[in-house]
Parts: C-alpha cells; structure tokens; sequence
C-alpha cells in the first residue's frame, strides 16, 4: 500500500494493528474480553497499559488513533489525504511495528 501511494488505507491498517495488539494486552491483563470500542486510549488505559508508555509512545497512539476513519467515517477523508504523505507513512508503519515488538514483550512475560 505504501508503494502504491494508497496512504489513506496504510494509517487505516497501521490503526487496526494497534488495536487488535492492543485488546490482545487486554485480554492477557484482564482475563476477559475487551471492551467493543475503537478507542485505543481506551484499551491502553483500561489494560493499565497506558500509564508505563513512554511520552514517544503516547504520542504515536495520538497519531495513530484517528486513522480507524477510512472505513468507518468516509467524509473526514479528505482531511486525512491532505495530512497522510509518503514519508508519514513510512515513519507510521515504523512506529507501528516498534509499537507491536514492544507489546509482544510484554505479550511474552
């Protein structure tokens, strides 16, 4: 997606990734399935996973988590295209699997 310039669909994924990583935190933590939301502040706080994230972690879940929007709220699309370039993107999927190997750790203990 990234090299074919599909940006919207790259922060759409990159979103999903978190999330799903995330209610997997949640479901280890909690012993129950997570809540059904879309919110990733939510699923990092109510797993108490938020208050260990490092500032540089907080502000990727800021970056990342209006992206969900592709699929879910087409109008704020436009908004988006204009934000979301190559190199965004790149930088956003290294941060994503940065984001990921560092909860698969966790995942791991």
């Amino acid at each position: 997606m990234l090299k074919s310039k599909r940006y919207l669909y790259v922060g759409f994924m990159c979103n999903q990734v978190v999330e799903k990583i995330l209610k997997a935190y949640y479901v280890m933590v909690e012993k129950r399935q997570p809540p059904y939301t879309h919110k990733l502040h939510r699923l990092a706080e109510d797993s108490k996973l938020y208050k260990t994230m490092s500032e540089k972690q907080k502000d990727f879940l800021d970056m990342v988590a209006p992206l969900n929007i592709e699929a879910r709220y087409p109008e704020r699309k436009k908004e988006l295209f204009e934000v979301l370039d190559r190199k965004t993107c790149k930088n956003l999927v290294k941060e994503t699997e940065e984001f990921v190997l560092w909860i698969k750790k966790l995942l791991k203990n």
